[in-house]
């Protein structure tokens, strides 16, 4: 049984920075992972995503420079570094652990991931 389980959430005023991190149990370490975020009213959205070596990364552009994706296998933890935040990154931020083992793929697409954390609140006060 996978769980995935957030943390790291919380409430910063404009340009702060948070971290997220991620603790996968059950299984993971050799699959892709992501983050996506909701904010109220709006679809669920592609943050960013790394490969299950971490070699791998890819942004929405909107947070490219600003937001660091990372992982640590040996502790089966992904993160997720977000520097000069925004009031648009307001949202509840989940992680999601892809489908598919062993490659070095990244994926966008939701669709590629078959299990989801509760998700972490994160808002930015202007």
């Amino acid at each position: 049984q996978v769980q995935l389980v957030e943390s790291g959430g919380g409430l910063v005023q404009v340009g702060e920075s948070l971290r997220l991190s991620c603790a996968s149990s059950g299984t993971g370490r050799m699959n892709g992972m992501g983050w996506f975020r909701q904010a109220p009213g709006k679809e669920r959205e592609f943050v960013a995503a790394v490969s299950w070596t971490g070699a791998n990364t890819y942004y929405k552009d909107s947070v490219k420079g600003r937001f660091t994706i990372s992982r640590d296998n040996a502790k089966n933890t992904i993160y997720l570094q977000m520097d000069s935040l925004k009031p648009e990154d307001t949202a509840v931020y989940y992680c999601a652990l892809a489908e598919t083992s062993y490659s070095n793929n990244v994926f966008a697409s939701s669709q590629r991931y078959a299990y989801w954390g509760q998700g972490t609140q994160v808002t930015v006060s202007s």
